[in-house]
């Protein structure tokens, strides 16, 4: 992403001060990157076709229709529905300091066919096969690290000069589509209280890696069991859901835990946290927390004690 945006920066043309537009073409979609450098309140805009817009860089405050006003921010994303009004505010715009933004629009049917695809896919006989971009309202999400992957190679894509750019833009949209469900799938399971989401059989596991979660044993064995699955259909139909694997998230909700620890319980060491948060063995937890957060347990410590 980052050479990518560099290579933008490099070749732009700025019209305008305010939503400067360049534009990347592919096959049935378009990339544009929309670049602000001052201070605006209410600015109004209205797309025809449905789009997925990315932030990069600065703030955006977000008025859109049937929904509160929400911060938009880099590292999430907002899919929004064909000729839906929107009114954007740009608090800290400037010269310097530019609110840049992926704006991706592509054909209903790629939209289509790809929820489809990703529905038949998920599908637990009839309890979780009608995901979609987006229902009544618009969704805003926060990205998981598979939706940054998928942006900066799209991005990528858009720029080069490949003879198979056409084709690999639209592998790289529906990917990105699907990981966007993903997401979606993740927040309304993981933290909605709809019971729709909740009371699936994969609602009901993560309900119980929850209530569980220091227990050192949960068992892949037991959580298929739960959803009444085999091992290894209970594994991808958890992935494919949700994006993530059972294991994976076990361990990041640990790894989450093992932070309130440490913000909380002072007199701990990392190795308690590590076994109070249901890990076996230091190591693990050591190369985990890493994983997770990009960083070591004991220099998140330190950098968690300087902040008190």
């Amino acid at each position: 992403m980052k050479e990518a945006l560099r290579i933008h920066n490099q070749n732009k043309k700025i019209d305008r001060l305010i939503e400067n537009i360049t534009k990347y073409s592919a096959g049935m979609a378009e990339l544009d990157i929309f670049e602000t450098f001052e201070k605006i309140d209410q600015l109004q805009i209205a797309l025809e076709q449905p789009f997925i817009a990315s932030m990069l860089t600065g703030k955006k405050i977000m008025h859109i229709e049937d929904m509160d006003s929400f911060e938009f921010l880099p590292g999430e994303s907002i899919i929004v529905p064909a000729k839906k009004d929107l009114v954007i505010d740009f608090p800290e715009a400037g010269k310097d300091n530019p609110t840049q933004c992926i704006v991706l629009t592509m054909e209903q049917d790629i939209i289509e066919q790809t929820v489809d695809y990703f529905n038949s896919k998920v599908a637990i006989e009839n309890e979780n096969n009608n995901w979609t971009l987006q229902d009544v309202n618009v969704a805003h999400l926060v990205h998981h690290p598979s939706v940054n992957n998928v942006i900066s190679r799209l991005f990528t894509s858009f720029m080069s000069d490949d003879l198979s750019k056409d084709m690999i833009v639209e592998l790289s949209i529906k990917e990105l589509i699907i990981r966007l469900l993903q997401t979606k799938a993740r927040k309304l399971i993981l933290y909605s209280a709809n019971a729709q989401y909740n009371d699936s059989r994969i609602g009901e596991v993560v309900k119980y890696i929850k209530q569980n979660l220091t227990e050192k044993n949960i068992k892949i064995d037991d959580l298929a069991d739960l959803a009444c699955m085999s091992n290894s259909h209970f594994y991808k139909q958890f992935k494919n859901t949700l994006g993530i694997s059972p294991v994976d998230y076990i361990n990041s909700e640990r790894i989450k835990f093992a932070k309130r620890l440490f913000a909380t319980e002072k007199n701990l060491n990392i190795t308690d946290v590590a076994y109070k948060s249901g890990f076996n063995s230091v190591s693990y937890f050591n190369r985990q927390f890493k994983k997770h957060e990009m960083i070591s347990p004991s220099a998140y410590l330190k950098a968690l004690k300087l902040k008190m």
